[in-house]
C-alpha cells in the first residue's frame, strides 16, 4: 500500500584532548601468566583520569542532568573503567563527540575509550583500526511513527519520508530494507540525532529511523511522547558497546573484563549495596576471585586485586546499571529482552566467561 506523506555525583568537567598514548609493545608469549603492560593504562594512571567520548545528549545513555552531572548507561561504562583502573569512578573526563568524528578522535589518541551507543560492524572493526571489546547492549534498528498513522508494519512505508542521522549505520540499513522489499522512500538526512528528532517532530519527515533504544530516548523528548509508537519491525542487528584502539590489546582486555565483572556480579547475586559484606563473608570460589579475596587475577591486567570489587561497589552490577539508566527506574523503562542474563527466567544473550 502506498504511504502518503503529511503526517548524586559531582559533575565531571569536559576536557581538552589528552596526549595520545604511546604505541603498544608486543605482548609476551607468557602474557597469561605475567603482569600485562598497557600504554593506555600507563597514560591513564599518569594523568589521573580516563578520557571518554560520549554522545552529545541521548537520554538513558549520556545526558547531563540539571546539575550538569553526566548520567546514563554509556557514561556508567566509562565510570566502571575508571573504578577498575584508578579505584575511583569519578575520575573520568567526558568529551562530547559527534557520530562523524568519533572514530577519528579515538584513532588520534584523543580518547582512551569511546562509549557512544556505537554498533560493532565488520567494516568498522576491520577497516578503522579499532576494537569492540564487548557488547554492552544488544539492540536493533526500528522506526518511530505518529500513532495517528495507524501503521502496523514498516512494510506500509512505501513512498515515506524517513529521517535518519548521517554518519551512522542506520542510513545504510534503511536503504537495504527498502531496496530488498522493492519499496520507495526519501531519506531526510540530519547531521545529529537531535536534529533528526526535531525534523520528525516538525513533520518534515513521516517516520524516524535509528536504533530502537535511541528511538525510545528520542520519543521521551517529544512534546507528546504518547502520540508516537515504535513499530514492531526490527530491521537490523545492532550490538552496541565501547570502542578502543586496536593497538593496545591489554587495554581492550581491561575494558572487556570490566563489563564482564558487572555481568558476573549480577550472576553471582551481588550489588553495590551487598558487595562489601560479600567480600568479607563469601565462600564461593568464583565470588572470592572476582572480588580479589582469593588469588590476584587483576595483576594479569596491571590492576589492583580489588578492581572488580571497586567496579561493583561504586557503579553497580549490570542489573543495577540497566535498571537505573534504561529500565524501570528510568524514563525509558526498557525491558531487558536480549540483554537479560543467559540463565534468567526469560533468557537473554548476556554471558560472561568464568573468573578463573
Amino acid at each position: 500500500m502506498a504511504f502518503l506523506s503529511a503526517c548524586s555525583r559531582p559533575p565531571a568537567p569536559e576536557t581538552k584532548a589528552p596526549e595520545a598514548a604511546p604505541a603498544v609493545k608486543a605482548r609476551s608469549a607468557q602474557a597469561g601468566y605475567e603482569p600485562a603492560e598497557s600504554p593506555t593504562l600507563k597514560a591513564v594512571k599518569a594523568r589521573g583520569y580516563v578520557a571518554c567520548g560520549v554522545h552529545e545528549g541521548l537520554p538513558g545513555f549520556a545526558l547531563r542532568d540539571a546539575r550538569g552531572a553526566w548520567r546514563g548507561f554509556d557514561v556508567d561504562v566509562c565510570r566502571a573503567v575508571a573504578a577498575a583502573t584508578l579505584g575511583d569512578a569519578t575520575k573520568v573526563r567526558f568529551t562530547v563527540i559527534g557520530a562523524q568524528d568519533r572514530f577519528g578522535a579515538l584513532q588520534k589518541g584523543q580518547l582512551d575509550l569511546l562509549s557512544r551507543n556505537t554498533s560493532q560492524t565488520f567494516a568498522r572493526e576491520v577497516g578503522l583500526g579499532v576494537t569492540f571489546p564487548v557488547v554492552t547492549y544488544y539492540d536493533g534498528q526500528g522506526f518511530l511513527a505518529p500513532r495517528s498513522m495507524g501503521l502496523a508494519s514498516a512494510e506500509e512505508l512505501n513512498g515515506a519520508r524517513v529521517c535518519v542521522q548521517e554518519g551512522t549505520a542506520s542510513a545504510g540499513n534503511v536503504e537495504d530494507y527498502f531496496r530488498v522489499r522493492g519499496l520507495k522512500y526519501r531519506a531526510v538526512v540530519a547531521a545529529t540525532e537531535e536534529k533528526a528528532r526535531q525534523l520528525y517532530e516538525a513533520e518534515s519527515c513521516d517516520v524516524f529511523t535509528a536504533d530502537i533504544s535511541a528511538l525510545a530516548a528520542s520519543r521521551s523528548l517529544l512534546s507528546n511522547p504518547n502520540g508516537h509508537v515504535i513499530l514492531p519491525d526490527v530491521i537490523s542487528k545492532e550490538p552496541l558497546g565501547p570502542v578502543v584502539r586496536q593497538d593496545d590489546p591489554v587495554w581492550a582486555d581491561i575494558v572487556r573484563w570490566t563489563v564482564y565483572a558487572t555481568l558476573l556480579g549480577e550472576e553471582l547475586g551481588l550489588s553495590a549495596r551487598t558487595v562489601e559484606q560479600a567480600r568479607e563473608t563469601a565462600t564461593d570460589p568464583e565470588t572470592r576471585r572476582l572480588l580479589g579475596v582469593e588469588g590476584d587475577l587483576g595483576a594479569l591486567l596491571g590492576l589492583k586485586a580489588d578492581w572488580a570489587f571497586q567496579v561493583i561497589r561504586q557503579v553497580g552490577a549490570y542489573h543495577e546499571i540497566f535498571r537505573r539508566d534504561l529500565g524501570q527506574d528510568s524514563a525509558l523503562r526498557l525491558d531487558r529482552g536480549l540483554n537479560a542474563l543467559w540463565n534468567a527466567p526469560a533468557p537473554g544473550l548476556m554471558y560472561a566467561p568464568p573468573m578463573r
